[in-house]
């Protein structure tokens, strides 16, 4: 059924904008992905299965923003993302990770909605809507499921519901419903961080073409000033930020300075597993100093 705002204009139901945001999967696509994300277990769809779905891609599948340093473009099309994350074992940023994930969500027969977020994690200003989530929903609510963020993001799905904690091993989120918009934080020993705002408002895959062109492109984008490649474990994150290697484990963090080019190759490959030929230089900004 179709459905009309108060301007007269069509707008797709639900289940229309899940088809355009997350086109169709292939059975040989879905099997290639599970074995990359190492997901084994039978699918049922309901809050375990996105559960464990959710981990598995967050612990395999690497966030990532290398082709933007690279000078390639970033293609959010369904058949270049099942290319480069799925068999050409590559990482991304939130809309290769979510576009992805959503058409698997959709594939195994759960329904969604595409969200948009404002970025506050690391933030001295306010940015534009240019991180992408997705609400889940059940029967009993919602769920927020995001592989997309990186360092400080979520391993698991977490209920939207107002002021309750969610842990994820060593790390703790929470949503809070603030006059209107939803608002994610995790929590360090006492302290709540921000991570992130955003409404229920859906979006469309225009609106994703637009923030990824901005985010790859544009001069000011951090994904364009910094070089930034994590993967997060149950027990430990991963963190690589132009030269420094970081290893967060919640309560506790340690981190070195690497040597040079030669050596964050050998760390891509290692820590992250991702392969590029020897003499690869990644240009930007602050590529290879620290910051």
């Amino acid at each position: 059924m179709k459905r009309y705002s108060t301007a007269g204009q069509v707008q797709p139901g639900r289940a229309e904008r899940e088809r355009q945001t997350a086109a169709s999967l292939g059975d040989g696509e879905l099997r290639a992905y599970l074995a990359r994300t190492g997901h084994s277990q039978a699918v049922i769809p309901g809050p375990a299965s996105l559960q464990s779905l959710h981990l598995a891609h967050a612990t395999h599948i690497p966030f990532e923003n290398l082709d933007i340093l690279l000078k390639r473009p970033i293609l959010i099309d369904l058949p270049s993302l099942v290319d480069k994350l799925v068999a050409n074992k590559r990482g991304g940023y939130c809309y290769e990770q979510n576009l992805l994930f959503a058409a698997v969500l959709q594939k195994l027969g759960f329904a969604f909605t595409p969200l948009a977020a404002r970025v506050r994690y690391r933030a001295h200003t306010v940015l534009p809507r240019t991180h992408m989530l997705l609400l889940v929903h059940f029967g009993d609510g919602d769920w927020i499921a995001d592989v997309g963020f990186g360092g400080e993001g979520l391993l698991l799905p977490v209920p939207l519901r107002s002021g309750i904690e969610t842990r994820h091993y060593a790390w703790t989120y929470r949503v809070l419903d603030q006059a209107g918009q939803w608002l994610l934080q995790s929590r360090r020993n006492d302290d709540w961080t921000d991570l992130y705002a955003f409404t229920t408002e859906p979006q469309f895959p225009a609106d994703y073409e637009m923030a990824n062109h901005y985010m790859s492109t544009h001069p000011n984008s951090r994904f364009v000033q910094t070089l930034t490649v994590q993967l997060p474990h149950p027990e430990v994150r991963h963190v690589l930020r132009n030269l420094e290697l970081i290893e967060d484990r919640g309560l506790s963090s340690s981190s070195r300075m690497l040597a040079g080019e030669e050596e964050r190759l050998q760390v891509l490959a290692s820590v992250f597993g991702l392969h590029f030929p020897e003499g690869t230089r990644f240009r930007g900004p602050h590529a290879a100093v620290h910051v």
